[in-house]
């Protein structure tokens, strides 16, 4: 049993979920410590072909004799044939997976979830708040975004992370403002040459004029930050059914069978990750959540 309807459109490319498909590694970028890039590309023509996924969803990374893990898709979901993956080592399989290099084989299966409501966000105001690896599934989004700038309004990102080295992406932000996204990045520990913003993503709020009926916000990352994130929009009268946040950090088997993601009758892995405030608020005042 559900809590309603998904967020977003789910993929109608999700043949046989249970099988998984042998994917290369094409490429591997060290984005910080302890976090890495990989560029995926299925060895089967006609899968590479087809494969599509929306903003937010998620694929089933299997290794062999160590297990799989849920990890979000971080690349542009117009450009086709190859994906990317944004991966911190934090198990047994992203330890393993971070001793994998170009050329060398993973199992894949997906992509499974709810996506980043993008299309109900034309024709207003974004603001896409995160913190640490929680960039990596708004990533699919900012290119969404930036692929259709002219059908959005103002568009900001705010973003932090514990200290300069440990930004994802850094090399892309001028990108960003070039193609009219509002980029504010803050740290919580600068550095002697650091010169920007020193502080947590929530406080960035104060920088921004919203007009909240056109306003959706967008936010990822550690939950202590999500409800700050939350608090901060709501106090600028910004609707609940129009923030949006990912639980992405309880995902397991992407099919609710093993239990491990259920938040009272909701399953992260199955009807989310992504859901709205509405949907999440009753749990996300809990305890140790």
């Amino acid at each position: 049993m559900s809590m309603g309807a998904p967020t977003a459109t789910r993929s109608m490319d999700v043949a046989g979920p249970w099988t998984p498909r042998t994917a290369r590694i094409a490429n591997v970028k060290q984005e910080a410590p302890g976090i890495a890039t990989y560029e995926l590309v299925f060895e089967e023509e006609r899968r590479a072909a087809s494969y599509r996924f929306a903003p937010g969803q998620f694929n089933m990374l299997y290794l062999p004799g160590m297990g799989e893990a849920a990890i979000s898709i971080s690349s542009d979901p117009e450009k086709y044939g190859s994906f990317l993956h944004t991966v911190r080592v934090a198990g047994n399989v992203t330890q393993a997976l971070s001793r994998k290099s170009a050329g060398d084989q993973i199992l894949v299966r997906g992509p499974f979830g709810s996506a980043w409501p993008v299309e109900k966000c034309r024709g207003g105001d974004v603001v896409i708040a995160c913190g640490g690896v929680g960039l990596a599934p708004l990533r699919p989004a900012i290119y969404q975004i930036i692929n259709h700038r002219a059908q959005y309004g103002r568009v900001f990102l705010l973003y932090g992370a514990r200290t300069p080295n440990d930004l994802l992406y850094a090399d892309e932000y001028d990108a960003w403002r070039a193609a009219g996204i509002e980029v504010v990045i803050t740290v919580d520990l600068g550095a002697s040459e650091w010169t920007g913003h020193i502080g947590v993503v929530p406080v960035l709020f104060y920088r921004l004029r919203l007009n909240a009926p056109q306003t959706h916000v967008l936010t990822c990352g550690p939950e202590i930050m999500i409800r700050f994130v939350v608090f901060e929009a709501l106090a600028r009268k910004v609707k609940r059914e129009q923030i949006h946040l990912s639980m992405e950090r309880n995902m397991n088997c992407a099919m609710g069978f093993c239990g491990h993601c259920q938040l009272g009758p909701t399953f992260v892995c199955k009807d989310g990750p992504v859901f709205t405030y509405a949907q999440m608020e009753p749990y996300l005042h809990l305890e140790d959540l």
